[in-house]
């Protein structure tokens, strides 16, 4: 089984690099070559990305359900706490399942990982 973490600094909104790498996570999450353990972490203003009450794909989104079938899949999805403190993000209003991470975890997470991608 390989590890992929997948870091995201890009905004939720305003470029596609989000959209991408949610893609990309959904894509590997559903292959059905190999058994890939995934995980995500949020930094910069990427950590956006994680807060409840987005617009549906109807409604022009469609990120939050996006996040929300990668978390029925078990992966697990942080966001790092210094860049959501810093944009008022807070654990009251994210979609159930994305925790506040740290930096810690990040590296952890890092030298657990045999691929480390980032958009």
């Amino acid at each position: 089984m390989q590890s992929i973490l997948i870091v995201v600094s890009a905004p939720a909104y305003g470029s596609e690099r989000m959209l991408s790498a949610l893609r990309l996570t959904t894509a590997l999450a559903t292959q059905e070559f190999e058994t890939v353990d995934l995980r995500l972490f949020m930094m910069s203003d990427a950590v956006t990305v994680g807060l409840a009450g987005q617009a549906s794909a109807a409604g022009g989104g469609g990120l939050q359900e996006m996040i929300e079938e990668l978390l029925t899949r078990d992966i697990e999805i942080r966001l790092c706490r210094t860049c959501a403190l810093a944009r008022g993000v807070g654990e009251s209003a994210l979609i159930p399942g994305v925790v506040i991470g740290t930096l810690g975890e990040l590296a952890e997470w890092t030298l657990a990982a045999d691929k480390v991608i980032s958009f």
